[in-house]
């Protein structure tokens, strides 16, 4: 009986498949199918029967594809991610579907159709390594099309491949045309602070006119975030220089130097604009925040200050939390001064009484290592004064003073971080110095205006000066500025207060039921207060049962800083009150 024959050709094996297709399939199963099948059926099919392609395998997210030469193979991996490109232009960042392709030439054997051997698997590896958006060759590939194609190549050197007996030398293949190797990569080191790059955001409305307008929202984010002195943010100048260019997140990370990559889109239709904002971690392509805003276009300049707010506002809670998960995994013993002020914080965010003690030990680190931080001084300040009012420091005024003295310190180092007149404002505001606690409340907003809790501050400072009324709009502005940040309880719990002494109860009763839904307990004598005065007596007992006026004033920290005895005992007497009817409804 005769052997069968096997044949053998040379060929050029393109592989490809979605980025994330797992996470995606998980969260919209129907849509990411749906998406799948258009790239398919748009791009990817006829731009392989363009380049004179054969697929002869395909998997639920990807597809192995048979070319002649290395040169077809190349061009139509380019095709395929230049018109995937385009057309996920209309659809939101973190759902997008994102080809990774990787691209080798060897020997190959052919049976039924299909098609076997070491150069499929090399492919499939080679893909693996790919960015999303992005094309991964081997070196047999690079010397064949090298010249050929305007591209240029960047050398990852030998790799060890999964399953495949030799080393393969690798390239990132570059449509800016720049050959590179593998050792300048990283073209800039990352800072020791959060790092961000604001990616020139995407005219999606279709209007070359309106591209001005998508512009000037990118530059105000930039403007804006670089008033954060713990931020380092790429000037407009570098940023822009991607504008067009399809560049993956990962690169654009090793070239500026950053840890985060902000980008989005900007969408006109008629008087309505809506604006999807995506931060990424620039290594690794995890999406740590995104969200849509949508707004009438009413005034263009109210507009472009509103979107930033929102922004803003989110991106830096957002940075916060990842920057203390990132430093809790360094080992202590390799802690800079600024990691030390990094997890101190992270630690001073929990509002825990164990947090306030970890913080305390982490910013007296910090300064012992940098006496020059600005940052561990504010920090610290914060501390201080915040034990004090949480009832967690036995040192009662002796902390004030020294969170004041901390706060000045941080000033004369950075007069112009906000962060820095906030916590003088807070440690004045404690110590009973109300006007010098107003003014340093104005010099944070007018040195950051996007500052969410510069804007609480001064509200709590008009509320304990008894100006009420005046209060309620810059701590209604802090919640529109930071709608994620960790502290909304206290913050509707403030807004509560201010109500109240303005008068405006059922609102009061509205912002402490806000508060205690965000675990916002001190928010009950609020809420006890307010429906009391409302003469909701039995709904004012409910809120405020015995024992949680006990647990509650177990609590206490400092007495609530009142320029104004009536003020504090108009308070005092509702919440008196309603402890009294509550104590009646509980009597047998």
């Amino acid at each position: 009986m005769p052997s069968r024959r096997v044949e053998r050709r040379l060929a050029a094996i393109l592989a490809a498949d979605v980025a994330g297709y797992s996470r995606l399939v998980s969260a919209d199963e129907e849509g990411t199918l749906r998406q799948f099948a258009g790239h398919l059926r748009e791009v990817i099919e006829p731009a392989v029967d363009e380049h004179g392609g054969r697929v002869f395998k395909t998997t639920g997210d990807g597809l192995l594809v048979e070319f002649a030469s290395a040169v077809s193979a190349l061009r139509c991996a380019l095709a395929i991610q230049d018109g995937v490109t385009e057309r996920n232009r209309p659809v939101l960042p973190d759902i997008r579907l994102e080809f990774r392709i990787g691209i080798h030439t060897a020997d190959v054997v052919i049976e039924a159709g299909d098609i076997f051997g070491d150069g499929v698997n090399v492919a499939a590896r080679l893909e693996s390594m790919a960015d999303p958006g992005g094309i991964c060759v081997s070196a047999r590939v690079q010397e064949d099309t090298h010249g050929r194609i305007e591209v240029g190549f960047e050398d990852l050197g030998e790799q060890r491949l999964k399953n495949i007996p030799r080393p393969v030398r690798a390239y990132r293949v570059r449509q800016d045309g720049a050959d590179g190797d593998g050792e300048g990569r990283r073209s800039l080191p990352l800072p020791a602070k959060p790092s961000i790059a604001v990616m020139p955001f995407h005219n999606m409305s279709g209007d070359p006119e309106q591209e001005y307008f998508v512009d000037a929202i990118s530059e105000d984010i930039v403007m804006a975030l670089s008033r954060w002195r713990w931020f380092f943010v790429i000037s407009r100048e570098s940023s822009f220089t991607y504008k067009d260019r399809g560049v993956e997140p990962g690169r654009i990370g090793e070239e500026l130097g950053v840890r985060y990559i902000l980008e989005g889109s900007v969408r006109r239709s008629g008087q309505r604009v809506r604006v999807t904002a995506l931060l990424l971690e620039a290594a690794t392509g995890a999406h740590l925040w995104a969200d849509t805003f949508d707004r009438e276009m009413v005034d263009i300049f109210r507009l472009q200050d509103e979107i930033t707010e929102q922004v803003v506002g989110a991106i830096e809670p957002a940075m916060l939390h990842s920057e203390g998960v990132r430093i809790a995994r360094k080992n202590v013993g390799d802690l800079t001064a600024f990691d030390c002020f990094q997890r101190g914080m992270w630690h001073m965010n929990q509002v825990s009484e164990e947090g306030y003690h970890a913080a305390m030990t982490l910013f007296r680190q910090a300064i012992e290592r940098d006496p020059d931080l600005a940052l561990a001084h504010i920090g610290l300040a914060r501390l201080l004064y915040g034990g004090v009012v949480y009832g967690w420091s036995p040192n009662g005024k002796e902390d004030l003073l020294a969170a004041y003295d901390n706060a000045h310190t941080g000033i004369r180092l950075d007069p112009r971080d906000a962060y820095g007149h906030f916590a003088a404002s807070g440690a004045a505001l404690f110590l009973g110095r109300h006007r010098e606690a107003l003014e340093e409340a104005r010099k944070t907003i007018a040195l950051n205006a996007n500052f969410a809790f510069g804007h609480f501050r001064l509200g709590q400072v008009l509320v304990y000066s008894g100006r009420a009324r005046e209060a309620i709009a810059p701590i209604e502005r802090s919640l529109r500025y930071s709608p994620y940040d960790p502290q909304l309880g206290p913050m509707h719990r403030m807004l509560s207060l201010a109500h109240f002494h303005a008068g405006d109860l059922q609102e009061a009763v509205t912002h402490a039921e806000a508060a205690i839904r965000l675990n916002d307990v001190a928010a009950t004598r609020l809420l006890a207060a307010a429906l009391y005065r409302l003469g909701r007596i039995e709904e004012a007992a409910k809120a405020y049962p015995t024992e949680l006026r006990g647990r509650l004033r177990a609590r206490m920290g400092a007495p609530l800083p009142y320029a104004n005895p009536a003020d504090r005992e108009a308070l005092a007497e509702a919440v008196r009150l309603a402890g009294e009817a509550a104590a009646y409804a509980a009597s047998p």
